[in-house]
């Protein structure tokens, strides 16, 4: 497959006509079409189901759809960090996270790092630490910052120094805001909102001490700010860390820590035995500059 076709397929996907594909491309449509039909016959699969007003893609397309996109990253991540200047330090660094306060920390790294060189620009990836670490693996991110206990023993990690506390996140008004702390006990007849994370994070329903399958669990979440607009509504109680969701102030929302307490550790990982760009080896070094002057 060539990666120029790859690009036109994409624009088809995203435009949902080979007509307006064509017009973004600066191409005529004759053209497309006959490459996507080569593509079709290279792949000996279906892509797409050309309708009279639209174009939509099979179950195989979505695939392909989803593989070229990665494809594609990498494509330009990689002649970027080829045709960089030697003479200055340039470049991109691609980093993935889980949500998590400590973001600062990075965020930090990143200003001082620009400070020195303006040409090194960063690219900020969220999603739960599975499909940061899967990213990763695709050489598609060259950091991941994860929240919580992982198996990282395939690659490269700092640790970092502060944790993240889990706690729940409830309205004011709650009968659980009375309380300081929140026990396992008082959330297991309560309708519960967990990230997806969560779900399978076997430390935390430890702490719960009971099975997932007889708690009240009514949604789940990838981002705690729309999990925030859950709880705004009184749909339930958002098992969360800490900091995440503005609490102070004029907000009818608060946050109680869990007890005993349940801490997260947050990590820096990145792939073992991978040749890093000049950009992102200036990163890991004032990565750890951040830290020792924090320790």
């Amino acid at each position: 497959m060539d990666i120029r076709v790859l690009q036109y397929f994409l624009a088809v996907a995203r435009e949902e006509s080979i007509t307006k594909a064509a017009e973004s491309l600066r191409m005529t449509q004759p053209p497309l079409s006959r490459q996507l039909k080569d593509l079709e016959k290279e792949l000996g699969k279906q892509l797409l189901v050309r309708g009279s007003k639209r174009v939509t893609l099979t179950e195989d397309g979505m695939l392909l759809r989803k593989r070229a996109e990665e494809l594609v990253d990498l494509m330009e991540k990689t002649k970027a960090e080829l045709t960089s200047s030697s003479e200055n330090v340039n470049g991109e660094i691609y980093i993935g996270c889980g949500e998590t306060e400590s973001i600062s920390f990075l965020a930090q790294a990143a200003q001082n790092l620009q400070k020195k060189h303006p040409l090194i620009h960063c690219h900020i990836y969220s999603g739960d630490a599975e499909r940061v670490m899967e990213r990763l693996d695709k050489g598609l991110i060259d950091f991941g910052l994860l929240v919580g206990q992982m198996d990282i023993s395939k690659y490269d990690y700092i640790r970092l120094p502060m944790k993240d506390i889990w706690g729940v996140l409830m309205l004011k008004d709650s009968p659980l805001a009375a309380k300081e702390t929140i026990s396992a006990e008082d959330l297991w007849n309560k309708p519960l909102i967990i990230s997806h994370q969560t779900s399978i994070n076997s430390e935390m329903f430890s702490w719960l001490k009971s099975d997932i399958s007889r708690l009240n669990i009514v949604a789940t979440y990838d981002l705690a700010y729309n999990a925030a607009q859950f709880v705004k509504k009184g749909f339930g109680y958002v098992i969360a860390l800490d900091r995440l969701i503005n609490t102070t102030g004029d907000s009818n929302l608060c946050f109680r820590p869990l007890y005993p307490g349940l801490e997260a550790e947050l990590c820096i990982i990145w792939k073992k035995y991978q040749v890093l760009s000049r950009a992102s080896n200036m990163f890991l070094k004032q990565l750890q500059e951040e830290l020792d002057t924090t320790q």
